[in-house]
């Protein structure tokens, strides 16, 4: 009998890839949790193996009975601000994971942010403290989630800064701003900041994710995988956006936190403290591992990949 997977957050962007490459790899049943049918661009008429289940997520109790049928569940679903945010990534993210039954599910994958993670990937205790509804959520969730009663069949993937998008599927967010980003680069490139971080692209993620629901064997549980491509530093983002633009990199002015903090003061730029703590830290880097890790090739391993398809 083919394996069954429960989806949560499916017609999202890395819902979509998932998905679509679950179909091209696997004759696992695939059940959907959509809060809108009609986002999803996938056409599933002719695929007997595919059910969407038409429902928010806080409603998940609803589907008590069906959870405790599936070897595997994957949750990607989000809410990115305000109460929401706290009732759907906290208590009904917790409430998902409580309802699977230990002899049947097989593994269970979570999808946080490596935002709470330091570069250790330990958890940062600012993330609960002064994070915004969707970090000080995810925060929250991770610990509950790490405690639960399938904690030993747990993965939780930690997405870095994500990519992703087309015609036919959903655009991450920072995609969606790619090519308004684009704009400021004539203007940025004459400011060097002292920074770094990782990408990955949703396509990447799933086939990662894709591999911990295939593979004979899988890190131990609970993991906790953070998914980036090769740091790339500030200067070195600016370098490849003025590559692709045909724009030299000449004399740049250094945005120390000194002078960062002086503008905020001088223009009186509301500045939460939060994002304080983001401008002090400065590097976003962490233990990362990316398709290759798994004897996998990355689709896109660098931004000159991502940028070459900005139309």
């Amino acid at each position: 009998m083919p394996k069954k997977v429960f989806i949560t957050g499916a017609s999202g962007c890395v819902g979509h890839y998932l998905i679509e490459m679950l179909l091209a790899k696997t004759d696992y049943e695939l059940y959907l949790l959509v809060r809108d049918r009609s986002k999803l661009q996938i056409d599933i008429s002719d695929l007997p193996n595919v059910h969407v289940i038409e429902d928010p997520m806080q409603n998940i109790g609803n589907h008590k009975d069906l959870l405790r049928t599936m070897e595997f569940v994957v949750s990607t679903a989000a809410a990115w601000g305000g109460e929401e945010a706290f009732v759907v990534n906290r208590d009904k993210t917790i409430e998902l994971f409580s309802m699977l039954d230990p002899q049947v599910c097989e593994r269970a994958i979570y999808f946080s942010t490596a935002s709470i993670l330091d570069s250790h990937n330990q958890i940062i205790p600012e993330a609960g403290q002064i994070g915004t509804p969707y970090i000080a959520s995810k925060h929250a969730c991770l610990e509950a989630v790490e405690n639960s009663i399938i904690r030993d069949r747990l993965i939780t993937i930690f997405p870095t800064l994500v990519f992703g998008g087309a015609p036919d599927k959903p655009y991450s967010h920072l995609s969606k701003g790619l090519k308004d980003i684009l704009k400021y680069v004539p203007y940025a490139r004459f400011l060097k900041a002292d920074g770094s971080f990782h990408f990955v692209h949703a396509i990447d993620i799933a086939q990662v994710v894709t591999h911990l629901l295939t593979a004979p064997s899988v890190p131990s549980s609970p993991a906790r995988l953070v998914l980036g491509m090769q740091k790339l530093t500030a200067e070195g983002l600016v370098a490849q956006f003025c590559e692709y633009l045909n724009l030299k990199v000449g004399w740049q002015l250094s945005l120390n936190p000194f002078l960062i903090d002086a503008v905020i003061k001088l223009f009186r730029i509301e500045v939460a403290a939060w994002d304080r703590f983001c401008i002090a830290q400065r590097h976003f880097t962490y233990d990362i591992v990316a398709p290759e890790t798994f004897g996998l090739t990355s689709k896109y391993p660098r931004l000159a990949n991502l940028l070459a398809e900005v139309k």
